[in-house]
Parts: structure tokens; C-alpha cells; sequence
């Protein structure tokens, strides 16, 4: 007998979607038939998915929670929201595991970082998690052998920033000297760097060029973080990247088309660099800045031209873009649109719960994407790319029995209904699926609009890449 049965729905599956029966025992899926085929066997719990797709839990590759914020006209740093409220929106939204950051200041050893930003999640999260290692600076050679450890120990990804991004945020920024020393531990441990690549002798150029002409209004932020900005660096730590034997990269968070070009000449040469993009910039341009408390589209790098954005929808069936993410960082509406300027406003979106729903609608009915291609890009990539798979990002045997239920229902948007903050980006837009259910290792934790999970149910994954994965782009 299984702990929990479910039957009558459409099954997204590695073979393809169709009508299956999905039976779990614990934490696990153990037996996947035809439809109808294990009601024999019996369950404790029998869901009707009749009329809904089934599909593995959400991956979101790039959340920022417990993030330093530094808000204008204040000297107290405040932080984004803590892992507990954001996994809550999260699961709502069918989103089951998410990638933040541990951050290493100057000073840390490696395993220093690790066990601070444990205390952040440990106990305090209701989802599953994982950490991509955040580097800073000059790369000490002790730092080096702690990364090494690091990813032997199941923290298989390093952050990489080659700009400082603001002029108040110097030191973020890695040398290209010390990038290439980090991707020689990479590509000898079997780990991945993941990047948020921009020239940072351009960026902070525009920066005082903008002052200089008294154009600081945030609705300038392109100008600073621009398309040129994103070819230069792209290219330069792409081939970089292409130098060191066995590396494999992914570039976080691509805005541009010239980011997606640089990706596509080198994943056909058969390097192994992945292209990471946001719903934000898939669904938001430039022109939205100038809206009515336009500060609530903002990340880094920053939106851009129409033409951008259409080179990134074609990217997601091209091969340049692998993972959609958010890089969701949770504060209140009155945090978010307090910055005005360029060098003030604050980056970062409330957007994990509504991305299924809002890329379901904009791939899969407005766009004609299939199910598979909607489920790769939200969730299975992710897994692989990042070394879950198959433990996450797929319905199989032996995979956790992380599992959503999408009604193809349409709803409307609206931040009273939703769970992470006290505004969305996406007030009033239509979405033509959400989830009725999700399931975290076989426990039913949102049914409908009842939270059913527990703070203490999120648990850090160890991770480790498959080799296919980092001897050329397997996806």
C-alpha cells in the first residue's frame, strides 16, 4: 500500500505528458503506471488530479533571503525576508527547493561563512535549499583549498561577481586573475561557477557620467547597466572560462541579447556554459521603469530594450537560456520604491510564488511552448544543471516525491492573495494555471489556500554535477 496515490491527472514525465498514476511511500515516489493501473494496490490517500497537470516542484536557482539592505537616509542595515516567509510563498506557488548565497566577508574562512548562513535556515525554512558559495575580492590561496573542501562536501557552485555593481558596494568585485585560479578548483572538483558578469570599468564610468549631467533619476539604470556593459564582460570571462581545462560556467541572471550571443558562440564551439534569466526580464522592459513606482521591476543588471527581451524568449527554445529564476529578494513595497537614483534604489523581486503561474501563461498558453519545456525551464534544468538530479526537478521512481498539481484555472493577480510581500509587481495580470496542491517529499504541505508545512520541514541538499553536465552544454 502507498502512503499517498495520485490518479486521474496529466503527468509531466521524462517520456513525455500523459495520464498517469503516481504512487509515494515516505519521502519518495515508488511506482509511476498507466493510468487507472495502481488503484489496486491501495493508498492511505487518494488525490484527484483529474483535469490538472502534475508536475515536479519548482526550482528557483537565484534567491537572495536574509539579505543585507542598505535603504537610503538610513545607517541601520535592514535584510530581505528570512528564509520562513519566503519558502511559505514559495510553496504556494509550487516552488519546493530554492539556491541562495553564503557569503564570504573578508576575514571568513570558508567554513566560518557556511556555518552563519546556516543559522539562517536550519530549523527556519519550510522548503528545501541549497547555497551557491559567494566569493569576494582578492582570492586568498587558503581560500582556494577551503572552495575545494567546499564542493567536495556537497556546495557545488561558486558566485563570481567581475563588478562591484554600485559605487557604495567596492570589493565585490573578483580580478580576472583570481576568477581564473577559482575555475581551475572548479573544473578539478567537478563544481560550477556561476557568474554575474558585467564591466565594471564601464558601469562605474556611466555611474559618473550620469552624475556629471545630473541624470541620476533610476529610470536611467539601463544606460549604466547596459547591453555593451554585458557583451564586454560576457565575452572576457567566457573565454576565460573556455581556457581552463574541464570548467564549465553559468552566467546568472542574462538580460541582454549580446549576453545571450556570447553564450551561444561558445555552447556551439561544445563549451559547457549555461544561460540563467529572470521571469522579470522576460516579462518587464526598460519602458517599465517609467511606470508608477517603477522601482518595483528593478534587478541587476537592469531591464533593457524590447529587442533584448525578445532574443531571450527565443534563447529559452535556442539553448542560451537553460533556468528561468528571480532573483528574489523580499522587502516591503515602501523599502522597494524608497530609492530614486541609479546608485540608490534597490535591486532584487517578490516574485518566487507567482513565477510558475506567470511563466505557465506566458510560455505554455500565450506562447505554444510545450509542458516538457515549460517544466525544463523551471525546474529540471535547474536540478541538472546544479546537481539535484534526479532527486529533484523530475517525477521518477526513487526521485523525492516533490509534486505539484497545476489547475489550468485563469486567476488574477493581486498582492492580497498572495503570500510574500505587501505588494507585487503584477497586480491585476492574468495567469491561466496555479497551483491547487504541492507535496514536499511526500508530505502535502499547501492544499488549496491552507498552508499545511512546518518551519522545521526545509532541508539543505548536498549537491554534486553530473559529469555529462560539465564535459559539454547537455541541455
Amino acid at each position: 500500500m502507498f502512503d499517498t496515490l495520485i490518479t486521474g491527472g496529466t503527468a509531466v514525465l521524462p517520456q513525455g505528458c500523459m495520464p498517469a498514476d503516481i504512487g509515494i511511500t515516505g519521502e519518495r515516489i515508488t511506482q509511476i503506471g498507466e493510468a487507472g493501473s495502481l488503484a489496486a494496490i491501495g493508498a492511505q490517500r487518494v488525490i484527484d488530479a483529474q483535469g490538472q497537470f502534475v508536475i515536479p516542484g519548482g526550482i528557483d536557482p537565484h534567491v537572495h533571503c536574509a539579505w543585507p539592505l542598505m535603504l537610503p537616509g538610513e545607517t541601520t542595515m535592514r535584510y530581505s525576508a528570512p528564509p520562513a516567509q519566503v519558502s511559505r510563498a514559495a510553496l504556494f506557488g509550487g516552488t519546493t527547493t530554492m539556491l541562495d548565497f553564503c557569503v564570504v566577508h573578508p576575514g571568513d574562512t570558508i567554513p566560518d561563512a557556511i556555518a552563519r548562513r546556516d543559522r539562517d535556515w536550519i530549523g527556519a525554512c519550510h522548503a528545501d535549499y541549497a547555497y551557491h558559495v559567494m566569493l569576494q575580492g582578492n582570492v586568498a590561496p587558503q581560500t582556494l583549498l577551503e572552495l575545494g573542501d567546499a564542493i567536495r562536501a556537497g556546495h557545488s557552485t561558486v558566485k563570481i561577481f567581475t563588478t562591484d555593481i554600485t559605487p557604495s558596494r567596492r570589493g565585490r568585485m573578483i580580478p580576472h586573475g583570481s576568477i581564473w585560479e577559482i575555475m581551475k578548483v572548479t573544473a578539478k572538483e567537478g563544481g560550477l561557477a556561476v557568474i554575474h558578469a558585467e564591466d565594471n570599468d564601464l558601469v562605474m564610468h556611466m555611474y559618473e557620467k550620469l552624475m556629471r549631467e545630473d541624470r541620476m533619476g533610476f529610470e536611467h539604470m539601463a544606460e549604466v547597466h547596459s547591453s555593451l556593459s554585458e557583451d564586454l564582460s560576457f565575452n572576457r570571462v567566457i573565454r576565460l572560462a573556455e581556457n581552463v581545462e574541464h570548467a564549465a560556467i553559468y552566467m546568472m541572471h542574462i538580460s541582454a541579447r549580446t549576453g545571450i550571443e556570447a553564450v551561444e558562440r561558445s555552447r556551439a564551439k561544445g563549451f559547457p556554459v549555461y544561460g540563467e534569466t529572470l521571469q522579470l526580464y522576460l516579462l518587464a522592459t526598460q519602458d517599465d521603469y517609467r511606470q508608477p513606482d517603477g522601482q518595483m521591476y528593478h534587478t541587476y543588471p537592469s531591464l533593457k530594450a524590447p529587442e533584448d527581451q525578445a532574443s531571450l524568449w527565443t534563447a529559452t527554445r535556442t539553448g542560451g537560456v537553460s533556468c528561468i529564476g528571480t532573483d528574489g529578494i523580499c522587502c516591503p513595497k515602501d523599502q522597494k520604491t524608497r530609492g530614486v537614483r541609479v546608485d540608490d534604489v534597490t535591486g532584487g523581486n517578490v516574485t518566487i510564488e507567482p513565477r510558475l503561474g506567470l511563466m505557465y501563461t506566458h510560455m505554455v498558453t500565450k506562447r505554444g511552448y510545450s509542458m516538457e519545456e515549460f517544466v525544463a525551464l523551471t525546474s529540471t534544468n535547474a536540478a541538472r544543471i546544479m546537481g539535484l538530479y534526479p532527486r529533484k526537478g523530475v517525477l521518477a521512481v526513487g526521485s523525492d516525491a516533490d509534486i505539484v498539481l497545476l489547475d489550468p484555472t485563469p486567476r488574477i493577480l493581486s498582492a492580497a492573495t498572495l503570500h510574500e510581500s505587501d505588494y507585487t509587481p503584477w497586480e491585476g495580470w492574468e495567469v491561466t494555471a496555479w497551483p491547487s496542491l504541492t507535496m514536499l517529499r511526500g508530505k502535502v504541505v499547501v492544499e488549496g489556500d491552507r498552508f499545511l508545512g512546518d518551519v522545521t520541514d526545509g532541508r539543505w541538499l548536498p549537491r554534486r554535477i553530473a559529469a555529462d553536465m560539465l564535459r559539454c552544454p547537455a541541455l
